[in-house]
């Protein structure tokens, strides 16, 4: 099957440190490996002669032991005062690399409070239309963010000291305790008090505390929708680090409140007190895993408009 070509991915971020310490940490294959996502091996291959560029091969892994291996060769450029280029050209021949070849660059150009690190890249993907389609929706968008990621990993790197496998550690730490999270008050807005008020028990804790049948209802139904729309914000507002502490605050007055109105519901299995512990400990967990996280967000996306000439 022919090999299909799509847009270019483009990534640029401002990194406030030294050129020398960037082109370190980019042109040195140990240290490469530990801060782009894209990859888990890279390593050079012997270069007799200087002036030919630098062979390399890598692998990523995919998951249940597999490895998709590649290789590819680059050439840098020292630009003086205006920067540094590493141009290069990468393939593979593994069946299931969705990419069979393409090419790119990275530019280091200096700034008065750092240096502009870009790249831009393109590639032939596999499979006729099928692979072009599955590149387009899926691939190229996931290799787009995934570069942008990596750019602030490396930033985090420069600037804070934060190592990549610090960074790494602290985002999934983060995606666990926010996903759990937001599971839980979605859960807990729709099953027991939407979908099955009459028979959860909710209701019935609810008219204990004073309230009508009528009110109740309505009360029911209100605190139901609070839950669901926090849960779905942790979702949707992934980098509002903020949400975790609202999410212990919350738990804390709803515990006490649970507790003055309904004293009894804390002596029974699986009662408020455990429930709320394990979520304000989720909260606090996830908001100190929260600091100083790379994010794509703080990459540039889409190449800027060169003025044209008239």
């Amino acid at each position: 099957m022919t090999s299909v070509k799509g847009e270019a991915v483009y990534v640029e971020i401002r990194i406030h440190g030294e050129l020398e310490d960037l082109w370190r940490l980019t042109q040195t294959p140990a240290f490469h490996e530990r801060w782009d996502l894209r990859f888990s091996e890279i390593q050079y291959l012997p270069r007799p002669d200087a002036a030919q560029p630098q062979r390399f091969i890598y692998a990523t892994r995919i998951g249940w032991g597999m490895r998709i291996v590649g290789g590819g060769e680059s050439v840098g450029e020292n630009h003086g005062s205006a920067g540094r280029t590493s141009a290069l050209k990468f393939w593979s021949t593994d069946p299931r690399s969705l990419i069979r070849e393409g090419s790119g660059y990275w530019k280091y150009v200096p700034t008065d409070d750092g240096i502009r690190f870009l790249t831009r890249y393109d590639y032939h993907s596999r499979l006729g239309i099928a692979g072009a389609a599955i590149d387009r929706f899926v691939f190229r968008p996931l290799m787009g963010w995934a570069t942008a990621w990596s750019f602030d990993r490396l930033r985090l790197w420069i600037e804070r000291g934060v190592d990549p496998a610090v960074s790494m550690q602290r985002s999934l730490v983060q995606a666990v305790a926010r996903t759990s999270l937001a599971m839980i008050w979605i859960y807990q807005g729709l099953i027991p008090k939407l979908l099955f008020r009459q028979s959860s028990g909710e209701l019935d804790t609810l008219r204990a505390s004073g309230l009508t049948a009528g009110l109740a209802d309505q009360a029911l139904m209100f605190v139901a929708c609070i839950e669901i729309i926090f849960g779905a914000s942790l979702l949707l507002l992934w980098h509002v680090r903020s949400l975790f502490l609202i999410n212990v605050a919350a738990l804390v007055v709803l515990g006490v409140a649970a507790f003055i109105s309904q004293p009894r519901l804390f002596i029974g299995q699986f009662n408020p007190a455990t429930l709320n512990l394990a979520m304000v400990a989720l909260g606090i967990v996830g908001w100190l895993a929260a600091h100083d996280l790379p994010t794509a967000r703080n990459c540039l996306r889409r190449e800027p408009k060169r003025p044209t000439n008239k």
